[in-house]
Order: C-alpha cells, then structure tokens, then sequence
C-alpha cells in the first residue's frame, strides 16, 4: 500500500453516466457542425415518396449504406423523379434521426451521375405520357385547309415571329394572325404558353394554333418539356402546330401536338401547304371531272351510233327521208311554175308593145295603159292567190308528212316494240312468255321480258 493510500486519500474515476437523448443530441450536434454541405455519391434504394411530398430513400455504396430524406420544398425542385437503382450525386448536411438513433442526410439537391438532371427528366415524362397515350397519332387533329386566322403563341421580341411573318407575307399575304405574347424561357414560361393555347380555344378568333420559338440548349427549351404544358397541348380542341427550337431539337411538346415542325418557318409554310394541296386537289378535280365528260360522250356517241344502225330505226329514217325529199321537190315545182309565170306575163307585155306601134299610138297605147294598169292591179293580187293556194298546199303536204312520221307518233305517248331480232311485234300473239323485248320510246328505249301476253 503507497503512502498515499496509508494517509487515507483514493483515487477511484469519476464516471459520467449520459442519457441516450443527450448522447444522441451531442453526437448530432458535433455532426451538423462538421458536416454542414458536404456531396456523396451513391447508388438509390428503398426509394418511398410520402404523401406529403417528402422523398425517402438509402444510398449505398457496397456494404455500406446511409439513410437519405429530401423534403417537399427541395424535392419540388427537381428536375427528374428518382428511382431504384440510379446512381446520383447528392448535396446536403449530415444529422442524426433521434428516433431511430440512425445516421441521416438531409438532401437539399440530387444530380444524377452521367446524364444530365433534364435529360432524365425528358425521358421520364416522355415515357410517362407515352403510356397514357398522349403521342397517339389517332388522335391528332388535321391542320385547316385555308385557316381564316392562326394564332401564334410565342415572344413578340423573338426571331420566331419575324420568321413565320417572313413566310406568310411571302407565301400568304391575305392570312390573318393573331399573337399571344409569352415567355418562351424560365419559369413562368411553361404556364404562359399553356395560358395562350386555352385562350385561342376559348376565344374562338383562330382556327390553328403555333405554338414557335428559337433554338437553344436543353436548359433553354426546358420549359417546352412541363407536364402541364403538355396535357394542355393534347386538350386542345384547336390543332396545335409546335414549332420550338432547330431541327435537331426535340421536346415533349412536340410528340403531343398534332404536327412538329422543324422551325418556325416550316410552320408557317405547313399552314401555307394546305392551300396549296387544296389548290392542286381543285385542278386534280378539273382533269378528272373532264376525261369524264369526255368518256361519257365516247359512250353516248357509241350508243347512239348503234341505235342508229338499228335496222327499224334505219327503215323509220329511210321513209322520213324520202318525204324530205318529195317536199323540196314540190318547192322546187312551185318556185318554177311561178318563174314560167312571170316569164308568160312578160312575153304579153312584149308582144303588146309591139302591136301599139302597128297602130294608132295614142288611142292604143291608151287603151293598152288602161289594160296594164288593170293587169297591174291583178297581178299582185294573183301572184298573192298563188302564193297563198301553193303554201297552203305546201303545208298540208308538210302536215300530212308529219302525221305520218313514226317520230310524232311516239311523241304523243305511243311506243314501238321489236322482238329480239328487231322485227317490229303487231300481234300479241307473235309473243312468248320469256320473250326479250326492245322498246323504242320518243326518248331512248327500255328493254323489257314478256310474263304473259293476252289475246
């Protein structure tokens, strides 16, 4: 025993005894301090979002792993959805969960590893609306022939615009715009655009919308890739032409309007388009409309041929024909019996001359003056009789001729009916049940079977 403890002093450690709230806080304290913003990388697991936004999930990394939560006002932020699996990069303070007694990061931003956050985010929307049927090409709507007014949901101040009114004065001077000045980049850009499309719909002023901006990078376009934008798009009842970014530029609007085009100014000119495809269907329509009519007077004109070769109407023709002629020969007889006439009359005015100068002059030609003058006034009276008695006749004649043409006779409602062979039928009896028939008519003919004939 050492002199000390002989003089009676002890040296026993003085213990501390903690509770674990104490512990736990101590520990969480030295951590927040140390690690305040620190990054670590991970693989994703046991990823549970909760309903009131808050994200839960394990990183690991081999064996090792450390539990993770992002609250709702972070998680808002994010650019793409989190899932199983994906290795990312996260930022935030370490602490300690005092219910558990569990380490624990508190996750203010994710970044995936690789591939950037939008392009995650792009790709999970794409998939998302895709499945809900979104880029169905069965319900995208047709762009307006000859649109009356298109609406253009863009900025005022950028290059778009001065594009598609480039097009339109050039292609289309006469089309009517509308525009909805929007943002077309940041945050507020996404529901300005949204707000255009609804008012073209609700407003009734358009009958196409285009919906057009610049190009630009992901980041640049990121507005054009909102869910909500995108469900607005596809509500639409007006079709909606995108029109966002260069060629090579893709967003999630574009999948859900019912035509991309590659630049503001193809928009312009696919609204254009239709008036001319409208145009050339038009003149499409005129050549066909007329090797038509053409073709249908190649028929008729054969038709008609092969009616006229018919041996009835031949025979019907024939007659017609020959009472033509025994009617110019009449005219012919008539014109020349008022010529013989005339000439009759002439001889008797010649051979009076000729008497008059064998005689008394004065007292002849007095008496001559008197006859001619009585003559005179005769004449014209029995040139007129004649005239009128020989077209009188004339036109009995033409009347009886006429009466007589099988034409006239089907004209008044009669018809003439021939046998297979074309011998015209008189008889009924020249008739057989099952017979085919041919029925001429003033106006084309009908053919026709015999069911029963009658006595």
């Amino acid at each position: 025993m050492s002199s000390l403890e002989q003089l009676g002093f002890t040296f026993q450690p003085q213990r501390r005894i903690f509770t674990v709230r104490d512990l736990v806080g101590t520990v969480r304290t030295a951590l927040e301090r140390e690690y305040t913003d620190i990054w670590i990388g991970g693989e994703i697991s046991n990823y549970r979002p909760a309903d009131s936004g808050h994200l839960y999930f394990t990183l690991k990394d081999g064996d090792a792993q450390l539990r993770v939560v992002m609250f709702r006002m972070q998680a808002r932020l994010l650019r793409f959805r989190p899932e199983n699996g994906m290795e990312i990069i996260a930022r935030g303070r370490i602490t300690v969960y005092e219910s558990r007694g569990e380490l624990q990061l508190i996750a203010e931003y994710l970044e995936p590893k690789g591939a950037g956050a939008l392009q995650i985010a792009f790709e999970q929307l794409k998939a998302k609306l895709a499945a809900e049927g979104l880029f169905d090409s069965a319900r995208k709507k047709p762009v307006p022939v000859l649109p009356r007014c298109i609406g253009v949901v863009t900025s005022p101040r950028g290059a778009a615009i001065h594009d598609i009114l480039n097009v339109l004065r050039r292609r289309h001077a006469t089309a009517r715009l509308l525009i909805f000045p929007a943002q077309v980049q940041g945050e507020a850009a996404a529901s300005e655009v949204a707000a255009g499309i609804r008012y073209f719909n609700k407003s009734g002023k358009a009958d196409v919308i285009i919906v057009a901006r610049g190009g630009g990078s992901l980041e640049d376009l990121a507005a054009f890739n909102d869910e909500g934008l995108a469900r607005t798009i596809f509500s639409s009842v007006l079709p909606v032409i995108s029109a966002i970014g260069h060629e090579t530029d893709f967003t999630i609007a574009d999948f859900v309007a019912d035509m991309r085009a590659p630049t503001p100014s193809a928009a312009a000119e696919l609204v254009i388009s239709a008036r001319q495809q409208l145009e050339q269907q038009i003149e499409s329509l005129a050549r066909r409309l007329e090797h038509g009519v053409r073709y249908r007077l190649m028929l008729d004109r054969q038709r008609f041929q092969e009616l006229s070769e018919h041996r009835a109407v031949l025979r019907i023709t024939d007659a017609i024909r020959r009472r033509q002629q025994r009617l110019d020969d009449l005219a012919a007889r008539i014109a020349a019996a008022e010529k013989d006439r005339l000439q009759a009359l002439r001889r008797r005015l010649e051979l009076a001359s000729v008497r008059v100068r064998h005689h008394d002059l004065r007292r002849i030609f007095q008496g001559m003056q008197k006859d001619l003058r009585t003559i005179s006034a005769q004449l014209p009276r029995a040139m007129r009789s004649m005239l009128l008695s020989r077209r009188a006749r004339w036109e009995q004649w033409n009347a009886r001729l006429g009466s007589l043409s099988p034409l006239n006779i089907l004209e008044r409602g009669y018809a003439v009916v021939f046998d297979a062979a074309g011998k015209p039928i008189t008889d009924s009896a020249n008739a057989s049940a099952g017979d085919q028939l041919k029925i001429r008519l003033a106006k084309g003919g009908i053919d026709a079977s015999v069911l029963r004939t009658s006595k």
